[in-house]
């Protein structure tokens, strides 16, 4: 059976659950916000009924376990196994490389499709500025350890200005990993230190000569490849998640968000409230992803305005894409 993992594509469905917030690294670019979020961590019993909420889709529906940094959580190999038994599509485990409780002794290869390493940096010097010291060591050591294992890998590696002078070096160094699967991200302009990451956000012009580019070549070694397209042209069809995909945002504090961009808000979709799930009542984000605007993403707009650029006219130059539909190369 050919492993599958997290989709980002047309009526894809995902649901990302969150089983807590703390975390051993305090990266420049986290999105977590404990006031929004909370700080509890989630019995098994509680992780198994919320998981049981989305069972009846369980069958096409990627299942990605994060935190703060899953690992920590003493019960997570419980909570992969009740979720291989519920029959999602697929179970991920994103991790900072750490892999606390001895956890690739607790479940194998096939309790989980694919394990997600964090890597911010084709150095130890600027991943480790970014995500913590050690760091970078942790990462390659963690990737030895799955793939002795025969854990099918993955890579997530967060662009900012911090680190995308070093993502042209990532092909050599991901050449001799044994990782399957290769994400880019866009840093988002939330989380706790939301308001200064404006200064690590890259330029369009720095987007588009660099990541087309650099995910090509990493495809060219047989590395699938995802990465947010971010910049659309005016002519080029903007489509929201939100209408043609299923994404499930789930925090500890029982918050189900369908945008992350809406995180950092009380503006989530549903309410895990005494183990049900409730639709939250108007206005929350559901309402706004049927507004069409010129500039493409409402919830860019509002939040991140500072990704446009408008011409003498007063109309956006290009639209925002989606973040949560992007590209994906397979060669």
């Amino acid at each position: 059976m050919q492993k599958q993992t997290v989709a980002f594509s047309r009526d894809s469905s995902n649901l990302f659950f969150h089983i807590l917030t703390k975390c051993n690294l305090s990266c420049t670019h986290c999105y977590i916000n404990t006031e929004q979020h909370g700080t509890n961590t989630l019995d098994i019993e509680t992780i198994k009924t919320w998981l049981n909420l989305f069972s009846d889709k369980a069958a096409t529906t990627n299942l990605i376990y994060l935190g703060g940094e899953p690992t920590l959580h003493p019960d997570l190999s419980l909570a992969v196994k009740s979720a291989k038994k519920i029959g999602f599509k697929s179970i991920t485990i994103d991790t900072n490389g750490y892999l606390f409780h001895d956890i690739l002794n607790k479940i194998s290869s096939n309790d989980i499709d694919f394990l997600s390493f964090s890597l911010d940096g084709a150095t130890r010097k600027t991943n480790d500025a970014i995500r913590g010291e050690g760091s970078f060591d942790k990462v390659m050591d963690g990737l030895q350890k799955a793939g002795n294992r025969h854990f099918l890998c993955s890579m997530i590696y967060t662009v900012s200005d911090k680190n995308i002078h070093e993502l042209k070096l990532m092909p050599k160094l991901v050449s001799g990993l044994g990782i399957k699967r290769f994400f880019i991200q866009v840093i988002g302009m939330r989380g706790a230190s939301s308001g200064a990451k404006k200064y690590l956000q890259v330029s369009r012009d720095s987007w588009l000569e660099i990541i087309p580019q650099v995910a090509a070549s990493i495809a060219d070694q047989g590395i699938a490849v995802t990465y947010p397209k971010v910049f659309l042209n005016r002519e080029e069809i903007f489509e929201c998640a939100g209408n043609v995909a299923q994404n499930y945002f789930v925090f500890p504090n029982g918050r189900v968000y369908q945008c992350p961009i809406c995180e950092d808000f009380s503006l989530h979709s549903y309410i895990i409230k005494e183990n049900r799930l409730i639709p939250m009542p108007k206005i929350n984000e559901s309402d706004l992803f049927s507004l069409t605007i010129a500039e493409g993403c409402v919830m860019n707009k509002i939040i991140q305005p500072q990704n446009l650029s408008y011409d003498k006219n007063g109309m956006p130059e290009y639209r925002i894409a989606c973040c949560m539909l992007k590209e994906e190369i397979f060669k």
